[in-house]
């Protein structure tokens, strides 16, 4: 009985260890070949796009196909200039709107992509100004 048992023992000792070197072998060629494609793939697609920037500020003028906006940026002042094109979203308040609906002086968030230096424009999000900009805007018009 205990020779019988050791026997077993020896056995299932010679699966085990023939299963972890199997385990522990590299993958094949074959293998090998799907991963580099795989990989070369994810760079492809990583390549082409390009990065997502945002600007925030407030709308000097607005048109069908562009977007002046001026804020700041490293603490100057600046504007942009923004390209619209069809798969430009335009919020306003919520609402999708068209970019000719933004009036100057509306507040302003843009996510914009930089296409060989030219800025266009994937979404803009837009809030009325404050009553105290429209306000001051309203009194600086009147004095002059």
């Amino acid at each position: 009985m205990k020779r019988a048992l050791a026997a077993i023992v020896g056995v299932a000792f010679m699966f085990a260890s023939a299963g972890l070197a199997a385990a522990q072998t590299p993958a094949t060629k074959m293998d090998d070949k799907k991963d580099d494609k795989k990989m070369e793939d994810k760079k492809d697609t990583s390549m082409k796009k390009a990065p997502h920037h945002t600007a925030v500020g407030t709308v000097k003028t607005a048109g069908p196909d562009n977007l002046v906006v001026a804020g700041k940026s490293k603490g100057k002042e600046t504007e942009w200039t923004f390209a619209l094109n069809d798969k430009t979203k335009v919020k306003k308040a919520g609402k999708e709107v068209m970019a000719k609906d933004l009036a100057a002086g509306d507040k302003v968030t843009v996510r914009y992509m930089d296409e060989g230096g030219k800025m266009t424009a994937m979404t803009v999000s837009a809030s009325a100004p404050s009553k105290q900009a429209a306000k001051a805007k309203e009194d600086s018009t009147t004095k002059k």
